[in-house]
């Protein structure tokens, strides 16, 4: 239910755009950037506003050549996008904000429990064909890539694979399991859809980690009915997919996917920690 102080917190009309961040979010955020390398010229780059520019191509799904005149210049906005999605400093920020929004939320700041699904996501590439391959899957009727990720009980993101829209669900979770059995050795169960079940995932499962899967099926109800755990992650793939550059695939690499959906969960983890925090 929206209440007047739900409101008032997701209020943002005092911002250039809705999409930048507030002064509390930059100090979440801000310290996490790594510094500029020592040696050379200094660096003379507003890193907020580059983060701004970033979060205004996620939010609206423009083109880099349309970024406003207020942002930095497309290419120094490309050249630290690209810069933070190859040495892993999105990755860290995720990590980072990810247990600092669980312990916030009176969790501890590794899950036991995470639910996994995919989502094939509708080429729309112009102007060249992707480097990285897409696919057509059959199921869903679309050409495109397929976004797969694990996400806890709150919904958050603990990791994404992006790969062709062809790959099974099955098969397209072997490096996305094996990453989190790395980074979350204590999940316990894993949550999933029927798609996940047989033979060859319960191999998947039990070569990476020490887990157990769980599949929730659908009912044979011809009613809408909620899937235990199961709407947790399509909330989360909703959340996603209200930004415009994720309502479509428009990238040319599978990686810059991944990144803009870790930009995504990153933004909506800054809002939540001061919504939870507003002093901070």
């Amino acid at each position: 239910m929206w209440t007047q102080e739900h409101r008032q917190s997701h209020d943002r009309k005092g911002l250039r755009y809705p999409s930048d961040l507030t002064d509390a979010e930059w100090a979440l955020v801000g310290s996490l950037i790594p510094p500029a390398r020592r040696g050379g010229r200094p660096r003379d780059v507003d890193i907020r506003e580059v983060l701004n520019a970033v979060f205004y191509l996620l939010s609206t799904g423009c083109q880099w050549d349309a970024l406003p005149r207020d942002l930095p210049p497309k290419s120094t906005v490309y050249e630290y996008f690209s810069l933070w999605r190859s040495d892993r400093t999105l990755l860290r920020l995720h990590q980072a904000l990810y247990a600092q929004v669980r312990e916030a939320s009176g969790r501890k700041a590794q899950p036991t429990v995470a639910i996994l699904d995919s989502q094939s996501a509708k080429a729309a590439q112009k102007g060249g064909p992707p480097i990285d391959p897409q696919g057509y899957d059959a199921g869903k009727k679309v050409t495109g890539r397929k976004r797969h990720i694990l996400v806890d009980t709150l919904g958050l993101l603990l990791n994404v694979v992006v790969h062709r829209a062809s790959v099974q669900d099955r098969d397209g979770t072997r490096r996305l399991l094996r990453d989190d059995a790395r980074r979350f050795p204590s999940i316990i169960k894993i949550f999933a859809d029927a798609g996940y079940q047989g033979p060859k995932m319960a191999k998947v499962v039990a070569d990476t980690g020490n887990w157990q899967i769980e599949i929730v099926k659908r009912t044979e109800l011809h009613k809408f009915v909620v899937m235990p755990k199961r709407w947790i992650v399509e909330r989360t793939f909703a959340w996603i997919s209200r930004n415009r550059r994720l309502a479509r695939d428009f990238e040319r690499y599978a990686a810059t996917v991944v990144a803009f959906v870790r930009l995504a969960m990153i933004r909506i983890m800054l809002r939540r920690l001061t919504r939870l925090n507003p002093c901070s």
